[in-house]
């Protein structure tokens, strides 16, 4: 399957430098951020720095070293903001993906929400 990667997108910009961010954590294949409308006391998005679309495109085309970068980015936000399950009381992951799945941003990113109860994952319709 080909993604079309829109490099406009605001987080294209944002790893530009073109839109600021309140940086948690940067390395040189991630970088993870305080999202600009929280929906949780801690709310941190996790970008990979390559082109990819969704979760699965980045599964499938990132290099091994992405891969493993992006995944130490996720449990150091985690540790340094006090939401992994060993030490404090845990967190939701989510990542959307296509139109079915409300992806907003064309740019995969995972959301880190912590710091309360989240409530049910999904509400029936």
């Amino acid at each position: 399957m080909a993604y079309a990667y829109d490099d406009q997108n605001i987080f294209a910009k944002i790893l530009r430098g073109e839109i600021p961010n309140k940086t948690v954590k940067e390395t040189d294949h991630t970088l993870a951020f305080e999202d600009i409308r929280p929906q949780a006391p801690v709310h941190v998005l996790v970008i990979p720095k390559g082109a990819y679309v969704t979760y699965d495109h980045f599964a499938a085309e990132a290099s091994a070293e992405e891969i493993v970068d992006f995944h130490r980015v996720v449990a150091d936000v985690c540790r340094s903001t006090g939401v992994t399950a060993d030490e404090g009381a845990g967190c939701r992951f989510i990542s959307n993906a296509g139109e079915h799945g409300v992806q907003e941003v064309p740019h995969f990113h995972l959301h880190i929400l912590g710091g309360r109860r989240m409530g049910r994952m999904v509400q029936p319709e």
